[in-house]
């Protein structure tokens, strides 16, 4: 188990380096795949697109485990460190902290230079499907929040808890699933029987880690400085408010968190009652997410260095080693 700590460790400190291109990037490559099935699926024919959406998710996450098996079994003959470094890197291509991060900040930016085109163009490629062409300042903001909020955990915890839970097939199983329903799990002609079961799916794998998320994003409000009781409060009251029944959980705790309100035009509203959201705020959200993402960390660390050391043998009196929890 220490060896996982040892790679998810590495992992979080090579994502400070940032994103490889996508010609080299795994979830990049799924995405490809992904498109690829999907223009072979049947056309207008519920029922066969229905079953190509379940062979292209469960297909792809078998795959996906496979591999992660395989690369899994490869390293563990590796020396230490080098079997951290890689499998390390691996994890690293599962989630990306820096790259949301940068994302909203380029939002943030030009929100506050007060060039609301750019503003759009930039939330609409980075963070969100819907139409920007005309949201204000405001609305804008919004949707970068509810964006870091809801990434925090599909793509950032959910990854990082199914490779400790699973290991890099759970990391890299995940992965494909969600970036299926990210790419399938839309209501529009094309894809309204293709993406049902990619996004079931992904639902379901994705019932923990938002609540998960929700819980640290509240403990990251009282380590931050942010408004715990009303973090509550407004989970509570709004987590089911969306569509998803995951999404409102990590967006409804940032509302909270912040003090303001997260409207989706004729879809929901989070945190009603708060006030309208600032560029102020991005910064404060991604702080949210920063701290909640170490937080979960150390926990997972203290907690295996706990059970580590309670595993071992009364009348042993020393540190546990890697070997001993591995």
């Amino acid at each position: 188990m220490l060896d996982k700590i040892a790679i998810l460790l590495v992992a979080l400190l090579l994502d400070a380096l940032g994103d490889p291109p996508n010609r080299l990037h795994p979830v990049a490559w799924m995405g490809s795949a992904i498109d690829a099935l999907r223009r072979r699926a049947p056309a207008n024919h519920s029922s066969r697109q229905l079953v190509a959406g379940g062979l292209i998710a469960c297909g792809g996450m078998s795959v996906a485990a496979g591999i992660g098996w395989l690369l899994a079994r490869l390293i563990a003959n590796l020396p230490r460190p080098l079997n951290w470094l890689i499998g390390g890197l691996i994890v690293k291509m599962t989630f990306s902290l820096r790259g949301l991060a940068d994302a909203a900040d380029e939002v943030y930016r030009a929100l506050a230079s007060g060039n609301l085109e750019q503003a759009r163009r930039l939330v609409s490629w980075h963070l969100v499907s819907r139409d920007t062409s005309m949201l204000n300042e405001a609305q804008l903001a919004a949707a970068t929040i509810e964006s870091v909020a809801e990434n925090t955990s599909d793509g950032i915890i959910a990854p990082l808890l199914y490779f400790i839970i699973v290991g890099l097939p759970g990391a890299l199983a995940y992965r494909f699933a969600n970036t299926a329903d990210a790419m399938l799990g839309y209501r529009d002609t094309a894809r309204e029987w293709l993406g049902k079961i990619p996004a079931r799916l992904d639902d379901v794998l994705n019932l923990l880690p938002a609540r998960l998320t929700a819980l640290l994003l509240m403990a990251a409000a009282a380590l931050t400085g942010e408004d715990v009781r009303m973090t509550l409060a407004v989970w509570q009251r709004d987590w089911n408010k969306t569509a998803s029944p995951n999404a409102g959980h990590p967006m409804s705790a940032a509302a909270g968190a912040l003090g303001i309100e997260l409207a989706k035009n004729g879809q929901y509203v989070l945190g009603a009652g708060g006030r309208a959201p600032t560029a102020g705020d991005i910064g404060r959200s991604v702080r949210l997410m920063k701290t909640a993402t170490l937080l979960g960390t150390g926990l997972v660390v203290i907690g295996t260095l706990f059970w580590c050391r309670k595993s071992r043998p009364a009348s042993v009196q020393i540190q546990p080693s890697l070997k001993d929890c591995s």
